[in-house]
């Protein structure tokens, strides 16, 4: 990677965004995702990654109108387990499942998560670089009123219903960060965390040990970029993570629970105790992607100065 790269730090819907803005105002290949895997799950005889997968079917235009999955994707094998009498809590298209399949398969025979997302997003010419956070796996639990839940069940099942009383990421104190993973950080020009839920989807990647130690190290300036538009979350429960976590639902909160890693945020509201860039950060469509992306490494390049 080249020394003016830009990394990205991706949980969800507006990490995988924001690394679509990256790739259309630079060169893709100048572009890395460091994803969380928190929320994989080994399902239907397959090894699902929702966030790695997310932003690949984003960054390859590939992403369906309601959110998540391929764009026209068809339903056959849902509907058949439905028909034989199987419990189908967690959806998944055929294309979308022969993909996690090829993943399940390619770890079987040997594969690490990098190498088999590196396969995978190159067969639907992904050029960035899309790195799981590592290669060991990490699992996040939520603990509500009705006990402990994996993160998919927590989503779909309990349909998100807080309040959250706890959250970990198991095995994260025994996972390491993927040699990929850590020579991207170390060659960045700018790191940017998205604008994704701070506690559930980037903490799991801080979570890994080494991780947040190479940001603390990176000469790079590290930069955040609000989820939180007007005093409400764009999307998901970041509100209930952040109410757990004692922290105002602000861009104040997002900049506290990063502390000392960040130089700086893009948040809609003046900040005081940060240097901040003061931007309406929803991405609505291409334009708006290209716009938010442009403007944060803008900043960065100020803060790099």
């Amino acid at each position: 990677m080249r020394a003016n790269d830009v990394v990205v730090l991706a949980g969800g819907t507006g990490g995988a965004k924001l690394a679509r803005g990256m790739t259309a105002v630079l060169d893709p290949e100048r572009v890395a995702v460091i994803a969380n895997t928190g929320d994989d799950i080994e399902i239907y005889g397959a090894h699902v990654s929702p966030d790695p997968d997310l932003v690949c079917f984003w960054l390859a235009d590939q992403i369906d109108a309601r959110g998540w999955g391929l764009r026209g994707d068809t339903f056959a094998v849902m509907d058949a387990l439905r028909a034989l009498g199987a419990e189908v809590w967690f959806n998944l298209g055929d294309r979308d499942l022969a993909w996690c399949m090829e993943r399940a398969r390619m770890l079987a025979a040997g594969s690490s998560p990098t190498q088999a997302l590196h396969r995978l997003r190159r067969a639907i010419g992904v050029r960035a670089c899309v790195l799981p956070m590592s290669d060991d796996p990490v699992r996040t639990w939520v603990r509500t009123r009705a006990g402990w839940h994996s993160f998919q069940e927590f989503m779909i099942r309990q349909r998100a219903a807080g309040p959250v009383e706890g959250l970990e990421f198991r095995g994260a104190e025994r996972a390491a960060p993927s040699e990929e993973a850590l020579a991207a950080i170390a060659s960045a020009g700018a790191v940017v965390i998205g604008p994704s839920n701070p506690l559930a989807s980037i903490g799991p990647i801080l979570a890994v040990p080494g991780l947040r130690d190479a940001l603390a190290r990176t000469r790079a300036p590290v930069v955040a970029v609000s989820p939180i538009v007007g005093g409400e979350v764009l999307k998901g429960p970041t509100a209930a993570f952040m109410a757990f976590a004692a922290l105002p639902c602000s861009a104040q909160g997002v900049a506290d629970h990063y502390g000392e890693l960040l130089d700086g945020i893009v948040c809609d509201e003046p900040l005081a105790s940060l240097p901040a860039l003061q931007l309406d950060t929803r991405m609505h469509d291409a334009a708006g992607r290209a716009r938010v992306a442009e403007r944060v490494l803008g900043f960065a390049e100020t803060l790099a100065r």
